[in-house]
Order: C-alpha cells, then sequence, then structure tokens
C-alpha cells in the first residue's frame, strides 16, 4: 500500500515552521526494480528514484527539482489492470522535466487521463517569493484538478482523503509528529516521520522545505528485499525559485 501524507503551509507564521513536510512509503519495489534517489536531468536538477522496469524505465513516483517543482504519485486500486495502459511513472518525470505550472500540466494530464490505469497525481510549485502551490488530479475522480487549500492530507491507492482505516491512522500519527516540528531538531523530526511510515514498506521518503526554501530530502530503503536491512540517504538543496 503506497500512502503519502503531507502538510504545506505557504507563510508559516513562525520562523522555525516549516513549509512543506511530506512523508511517503512505496510498496512496488519487492517486485519492481528501481534505482536509488539520486540526481539526474539537465543540470544534475532533478532528486527522485527511478524505475528501472523494461518498458516503464524512467518513470518515477515521488520527486523535487531545484526548481521548485515537486510531483509525487500513487496508483488507484483498480480490480482490473489494463496490460496496454501507459506507464504511470512518466507523469511525474514529465512534469519534474518540463515548463509548465502545475495547474496547466495536471489539467493536460486530465485530458489525456484515459490512457493510464487509475491515479492520484499531486504537482506543486515551490517558490519562496512567489508562494507555494499544491494541486491533486486523480484520473478515477473529478474531470478537473484542483488547487489544494494550505492543510494536512492524506493519499494512498484511492482518491486524495478517502478515509481508508490505514490512512486514517497513519494521518492522525503524523499530524501528531508535525505539531512538534518546530521545537525539535531536524535530524529527530525525520527520524519521527519514518517511524510512522515504518511498517515495512520497501521504500520510505521524507521531504522537508523550511521558510526560507532549504530542502532536505531523506530517502530510506530495503535492501534486498529483506525487511532486517535497510540504507538511509539524505540529500540538502535551496530551491532556485
Amino acid at each position: 500500500m503506497c500512502i503519502i501524507f503531507f502538510k504545506f503551509d505557504p507563510r508559516p507564521v513562525s520562523k522555525n515552521a516549516y513549509r512543506l513536510i511530506l512523508a511517503a512509503n512505496r510498496d512496488e519495489f519487492y517486485n519492481r526494480p528501481s534505482k536509488l534517489a539520486d540526481f539526474w536531468g539537465n543540470n544534475n536538477e532533478i532528486l527522485s528514484g527511478l524505475d528501472m522496469e523494461e518498458g516503464k524505465a524512467g518513470g518515477t513516483w515521488l520527486g523535487i527539482s531545484t526548481r521548485g517543482k515537486l510531483g509525487a504519485l500513487t496508483n488507484y486500486l483498480q480490480p482490473r489492470q489494463e496490460p496496454s495502459a501507459r506507464g504511470r511513472g512518466e507523469l511525474v518525470t514529465h512534469f519534474l522535466t518540463n515548463d509548465m505550472d502545475s495547474l496547466s500540466y495536471l489539467k493536460k494530464v486530465s485530458t489525456e487521463g484515459h490512457l493510464y490505469n487509475g491515479f492520484n497525481l499531486i504537482a506543486a510549485d515551490l517558490s519562496t517569493t512567489k508562494g507555494d502551490v499544491v494541486c491533486y488530479y486523480g484520473n478515477r475522480g473529478q474531470p478537473e484538478p484542483v488547487v489544494l487549500p494550505p492543510g494536512t492530507y492524506g493519499l494512498s491507492n484511492a482518491l486524495l482523503e478517502t478515509p481508508w482505516k490505514k490512512l486514517c491512522f497513519g494521518k492522525q500519527l503524523f499530524m501528531e509528529v508535525v505539531e512538534q516540528s518546530e521545537a525539535l531538531p531536524k535530524d529527530t523530526l525525520v527520524t519521527h516521520l519514518l517511524d510512522v511510515l515504518n511498517n515495512e514498506e520497501a521504500t520510505n521518503t521524507i521531504i522537508l522545505v523550511d521558510a526560507d526554501g532549504h530542502v532536505t530530502f531523506t530517502e530510506r530503503s530495503m535492501l534486498d528485499k529483506d525487511a532486517s536491512r535497510w540504507e538511509t540517504n539524505t540529500y540538502e538543496f535551496t530551491l532556485q525559485s
């Protein structure tokens, strides 16, 4: 089960508050080869993991660029997958690599949604000068994408904020950690957020963006499908937007 929890506030009152706190896991790693998160693209400006499966190589489920573009994807649980459908991972990759703003991009995607199996897509433009915009579209939901108001959200393998028991439980844990975020050292905050996700899913990712546009991206990945062996990597950079 893939889960994304995120809270965003483009104009936090406190200088110590984070504009964005995101915690996500991905459970498809067991049967789909993927590459650990690293920088890639023009001028190495995009940070994400990458799918390596034949026919889907180059797609991703979660990524952020130094230009402030962030994309996150979950699959929508449906009874039958259409084998000839396009790979959903390209939806995030295309957003991260082009110049369209998040809402315009999701409007374009909404006209092509029928070409894919079910998905949910978060697209965001993070700008220290202009303010942050976070948008959502799911091709099994409303026909038009929406601009999300600041707040806390949970997304799994159904539409945004669908109250599945596991999602509601995890979101409550996430909110409890977020409420302490200003008082916690960053390393401790990341550890607590990983604990929220610590359900033996194969890949966990935490993204923090502070008031100054400093990004901390931490990925915790299972090694060789062995739940007793994990590798954690952290990347930090400042948004150029």
